[in-house]
């Protein structure tokens, strides 16, 4: 469909929790609002219109747009915020419809990670399973840092390439999205739960939980130049797993579950060599806090730019790993500028996922995993 002026691209949307964040970067200042059936949802900060923000955010709760299948974003240039009588243009009214998930079985999900701000062949990659496809997962390190607003604007266009603002996403934090000037503002931009950018969430019968790894050296490295405190970071998010486990009747638990997925950049299971090789204790015990109560189907990674199925006790496993992990990213530069990027879908299935690494040129292989 024809793209409004006043977006850079589709919107993405976004499941945090049991809601779906609506988020849109954009060109100019405007008031942006979601009609949806005959309800109306607004980007405000407790009560105050927000017209000034590089990337529109508005919250929705997934039954209300799961039940419609369309909704409404409804633009307001800004012209002058006076503190009287502010001036808007008309407004401009576009409509998406929407793809909710209602599969329970052949869930098509595609994962770009490590795409580092290659954007096109990330998107033709992305299009494997086409009108098809059930889920965007955008799984950190998609942009090449976070340097400024146009260089994150990357995961937001790819996730446009690939579901056209139809088909509902999940987007995670890399390591390299936490350098830059802009970095501190990310949750700004990214989809979080009350500023948090680690959080469980639903899209239909699938329950995931998204573990931050934050960065992949210790704080005091100096390429971090003093700007990085990752080690209290995870402890916290420590805490919030433990707090998931207590609370599993609404969560993994509850009866309209069928597939537990850990999303993470980092298959933290796996010990790299130094400086990389951090946080052992603590990600052991996330494996185990994940492993024994989650008791996930499926834990989906990048970060180490290759393509593999790791099984308990493989090469990549060196903490005891919740679960099967599929990772599944990379990128290369060609010498005359061009770039391949390699990707990953995942299909769904009763008790087990069909496993598929792509580029945007070709079929690298395709393989079956049985949950356990």
């Amino acid at each position: 469909m024809k793209l409004y002026e006043g977006f850079v691209c589709h919107p993405s949307v976004c499941a945090v929790g049991k809601d779906y964040q609506i988020l849109v970067p954009v060109n100019f200042d405007m008031l942006l609002s979601a009609k949806i059936g005959d309800r109306e949802f607004f980007n405000h900060s407790n009560g105050i219109r927000i017209s000034s923000s590089e990337v529109q955010r508005i919250t929705v709760p997934q039954k209300v747009l799961d039940e419609a299948k369309s909704y409404t974003l409804v633009a307001r240039k800004m012209v002058d915020r006076k503190p009287y009588f502010p001036v808007t243009e008309e407004a401009v009214e576009i409509t998406y419809s929407f793809k909710p998930l209602e599969k329970t079985e052949k869930i098509n999900i595609y994962q770009v990670a490590d795409a580092h701000g290659v954007i096109d062949e990330s998107v033709k990659a992305g299009r494997y399973y086409g009108e098809d496809v059930d889920l965007i997962l955008l799984n950190g390190d998609v942009m090449d840092s976070s340097s400024s607003v146009e260089v994150i604007e990357a995961i937001f266009k790819i996730a446009s390439g690939i579901g056209e603002g139809h088909v509902p996403c999940v987007m995670s934090r890399g390591n390299h999205d936490l350098r830059g000037i802009c970095a501190e503002r990310l949750a700004s931009f990214m989809p979080n739960y009350n500023g948090k950018s680690y959080y469980t969430f639903r899209v239909g019968c699938i329950w995931g939980i998204l573990i931050d790894c934050g960065e992949d050296k210790p704080d005091a490295n100096n390429d971090y130049g003093h700007t990085i405190c990752c080690h209290q970071f995870r402890l916290e998010e420590t805490e919030f797993i433990k707090e998931v486990i207590e609370n599993a009747k609404d969560e993994y638990e509850a009866p309209d579950v069928k597939y537990r997925l850990v999303i993470s950049h980092n298959p933290f299971a796996h010990t790299i060599r130094p400086p990389f090789d951090i946080e052992q204790p603590l990600f052991a015990e996330w494996c185990k806090l994940l492993k024994e109560n989650i008791h996930p189907d499926l834990m989906l990674c990048g970060h180490l730019h290759c393509l593999s199925i790791s099984e308990d006790g493989g090469p990549y496993d060196q903490k005891g790993q919740p679960c099967i992990t599929l990772i599944g990213s990379n990128v290369k530069i060609n010498d005359d500028g061009t770039a391949v990027y390699t990707g990953m879908g995942v299909t769904l299935n009763d008790k087990d996922a069909k496993v598929v690494f792509n580029s945007n040129e070709e079929v690298l292989g395709e393989h079956t995993v049985k949950f356990r």
